[in-house]
């Protein structure tokens, strides 16, 4: 059975896949640093002035934002088509979290997905995950807009991970030694 996703991406929004445990941004943030962007908006005549679209805006696709001037009407740099990519799923697949640039802004894809991945370990409940995220980003001093949506596929919480490696603690005879002088010279 082939499952298949869509993900449709416009401006500072980002969705990124759980695959047992890592992150797989799904989705490319539309930043004026992003080398294809540059490349489209200098085709239609924009330009980038310090990290802004035509030094007026920090993303170079949007939905809204079409009052700024100079970014507006036929061929503009601002661009309001998604990008959209097309993913199958396989049974790696835990989740998909889907956030705007105030959780991004703050937390790289890896630490959402971990975070996320622990939350719903212990709850296994989305919507609570998705404020526990949102929590933890205003606690990381977020000052942008939050919203998160989590979406699940499996029923079940994403499996914890055993390790047959058998690692063990020790500490050197040097270390002993060393441990050994420190407590004696108190």
């Amino acid at each position: 059975m082939f499952r298949e996703v869509f993900v449709a991406n416009v401006g500072d929004c980002r969705a990124v896949l759980s695959r047992k445990g890592k992150a797989v941004d799904m989705s490319r943030d539309h930043k004026p640093w992003c080398k294809q962007e540059r490349l489209r908006i200098e085709a239609l005549g924009g330009y980038i002035h310090d990290g802004y679209l035509n030094g007026q805006l920090g993303v170079t696709r949007a939905i809204g934002d079409w009052h700024i001037d100079g970014l507006k009407g036929a061929g503009c740099p601002l661009s309001g088509e998604p990008e959209v990519r097309r993913f199958l799923l396989s049974e790696d697949d835990e989740f998909l979290i889907i956030g705007c640039d105030g959780l991004w802004d703050v937390l790289s894809s890896n630490l959402a997905v971990e975070f996320a991945r622990k939350r719903l370990q212990q709850h296994n409940d989305p919507a609570r995950c998705c404020r526990e995220l949102v929590a933890e980003a205003l606690h990381r001093d977020s000052s942008d807009n939050l919203t998160v949506v989590i979406v699940c596929f499996q029923a079940s919480p994403p499996p914890k991970f055993s390790s047959n490696l058998g690692v063990r603690k020790s500490i050197s005879l040097q270390g002993l030694k060393d441990l050994q002088g420190a407590l004696d010279s108190r």
